[in-house]
């Protein structure tokens, strides 16, 4: 997640599609703390709704299957409409 921080800041991301197998909730909660106005789009292979609700209440703006490509872009679309770069 430290490199993760560290393209955000370099790049001025302002859209972050982040894996839930590659991150655990309480980061998910420190990037949504510490980079305020980067929307952070969730993905998972399974549909876990506690999984999903604990992803949305700790900063995720959307969370979608991870097979789904058209949701995740769509996700991306509607919660950062403004978005200039993005890093996955």
């Amino acid at each position: 997640m430290a490199d993760l921080r560290e393209i955000i800041v370099r790049n001025r991301i302002e859209l972050v599609i982040l894996d839930l197998e590659m991150a655990t909730m309480s980061e998910i909660a420190r990037l949504h703390r510490e980079f305020t106005g980067v929307c952070i789009v969730c993905t998972h292979r399974l549909a876990d709704e506690e999984m999903w609700t604990a992803a949305l209440n700790a900063g995720a703006s959307d969370v979608c299957p991870a097979f789904d490509t058209r949701t995740i872009v769509s996700a991306a679309l509607h919660s950062a409409p403004m978005v200039g770069s993005m890093a996955a």
